[in-house]
């Protein structure tokens, strides 16, 4: 059995629950937030992240509570926690979970996953289970394909993903044994998670590699063969210019159909753009001609 969460029907905060442990020091906490930018409108994300932290969702109390320290209306700042998938309607998990099934993640086994974690607890996408321990959802690109397929545990990366590891994983969570991000910290909670993104450190920050080898193995490629981008100053140049110095960087000789394709569109771009435009007269009855 489980309990729908994260997204009403309606796509609107849950104003049922108005359960909130929202206190006087956060609301200091809050204030703070607020007071780190010009515009303090500009705090609503951290703030809402900072909401999520204490009662493990938007609730309607946090809400009211932004929107009051902001000096805006609850609907504008209910407008920016509706439209991010990061902010929850209904409580997330003690550890939230994420799965990754676009493009290569999918390819590379991404639906596999889901539904091999799906099963293991017992949940669908965007449920959490009974006891609060998980919740589940299905993520939209997790900007990691080179460690595809990707899982995230409370938004730290889990790399190159197996169901068997994965259902190790959950198991470690929930047995409370210590568990690390692959390229990250050590995980804490989905809460704590929330607090950092906050903006409040947890002193984790310098855990972990800042890059691992499959994100930098192009850029030592190109070290490698002495590689290099193209100048700026060149970028303006006409088409065949440019295409002859990356040529002659990379090694690689273009098609002389794909020249005399790509000159030519060049040249009547530039002619286009540099050719003055033509002079509007006004009738009398204002129009032009």
């Amino acid at each position: 059995m489980s309990d729908e969460t994260h997204f009403a029907s309606s796509g609107a905060i849950d104003t049922a629950d108005r359960s909130s442990d929202l206190a006087e020091a956060d609301l200091e906490a809050l204030r703070t937030i607020a007071a780190r930018y010009p515009r303090s409108r500009s705090a609503i994300m951290p703030m809402l992240h900072y909401v999520q932290s204490v009662d493990g969702r938007v609730s309607p109390r946090g809400l009211e509570v932004c929107a009051d320290i902001l000096g805006l209306s609850t609907a504008q700042v209910s407008a920016v926690a509706t439209f991010y998938t990061m902010y929850k309607r209904r409580p997330a998990g003690q550890h939230h979970i994420g799965v990754c099934t676009t493009a290569l993640c999918a390819v590379l086994g991404g639906d596999e996953l889901l539904t091999a974690v799906s099963d293991k607890l017992g949940i669908e996408a965007e449920q959490t289970t009974e006891d609060g321990m998980f919740s589940l959802e299905r993520i939209e690109c997790n900007a990691a394909c080179d460690y595809a397929p990707i899982m995230m545990v409370d938004w730290e990366f889990m790399d190159n993903m197996t169901p068997d590891k994965a259902g190790q994983l959950l198991d470690d969570l929930a047995s409370g044994r210590e568990v690390h991000s692959t390229r990250g910290p050590k995980i804490t909670s989905w809460r704590q998670s929330e607090r950092v993104l906050a903006g409040f450190n947890d002193g984790q920050a310098g855990q972990g590699p800042s890059a691992g080898e499959a994100s930098l193995r192009g850029v030592e490629i190109a070290h490698e063969r002495g590689w290099v981008a193209v100048p700026e100053t060149q970028t303006a140049k006409p088409a065949g210019k440019v295409v002859k110095q990356a040529n002659a960087t990379s090694g690689v000789e273009t098609p002389a159909a794909t020249k005399r394709a790509v000159e030519p569109a060049f040249k009547a771009t530039v002619e286009t753009a540099a050719s003055p435009k033509p002079k509007r007269t006004r009738t009398r009855a204002g129009g032009a001609k």
